[in-house]
């Protein structure tokens, strides 16, 4: 079961210029799925758990996807990205879900969580630090926009190293499956870290308001 997370995001026409990578995020991140987890009374033992399944499931689809050698194995690249993707979206709802926190797992909060170990300057637009907190900026569509795109860019030049090792069967194909299993672990300790904080008012930063207008002095006649 899938839930919408931004109506207006959805309807509004746009989607990132930074390729099939960019676009296959933008959809993918259209709706998160939801959760069978409860609220644990010890969560973040429960989220590692959660972390050490999804962590398996994705190595075991990307080293399968891997398999075929040579040209064929360069073709299952995106499959691959957006089948690992899925798992670490759905384990970051779970590990919400465990904390007792899914009312603030908005669209930007889960970009943060899959790619903040890709590189901090990815999401600089999204991240602000309040002493020891981290918080996620609720932002435009033209800065998911933008955000996608660099995110796009970067997958890009990593497949383009990484989709070497494809032409090994095999080994190629293991080396892939450990890959997405790092990968997906980083991304369970992000996500980890981020529910475990003490968020006031929810952890969400809104863009501040404009200043209320001031009064005009009218002018005797």
């Amino acid at each position: 079961m899938m839930t919408t997370v931004s109506e207006g995001w959805a309807t509004s026409g746009i989607k990132p210029t930074g390729g099939a990578i960019g676009a296959a995020l933008f959809d993918l991140l259209l709706q998160l799925p939801t959760s069978t987890e409860l609220t644990n009374a010890h969560p973040e033992a429960r989220a590692r758990a959660v972390a050490q399944s999804a962590g398996r499931r994705a190595a075991a689809v990307s080293g399968a996807l891997a398999l075929p050698p040579g040209p064929l194995g360069l073709l299952t690249i995106g499959p691959d990205l957006v089948a690992i993707w899925r798992i670490q979206q759905q384990m970051v709802v779970d590990i919400a879900a465990v904390f007792g926190r899914q009312a603030q797992l908005r669209r930007e909060v889960m970009i943060y969580c899959l790619f903040k170990h890709g590189g901090a300057a990815l999401l600089r637009d999204l991240v602000v630090r309040v002493g020891e907190r981290v918080l996620v900026k609720e932002v435009t569509t033209r800065i998911v926009q933008q955000i996608l795109r660099k995110v796009g860019i970067k997958v890009t030049q990593q497949v383009i190293g990484r989709g070497l090792a494809r032409w090994i069967p095999v080994v190629g194909a293991i080396g892939t499956g450990a890959y997405a299993y790092f990968d997906t672990k980083q991304v369970a300790a992000t996500a980890i870290a981020y529910f475990t904080q003490p968020l006031e008012g929810g952890g969400e930063l809104t863009p501040p308001a404009l200043p209320p207008a001031l009064p005009t002095r009218q002018l005797p006649p």
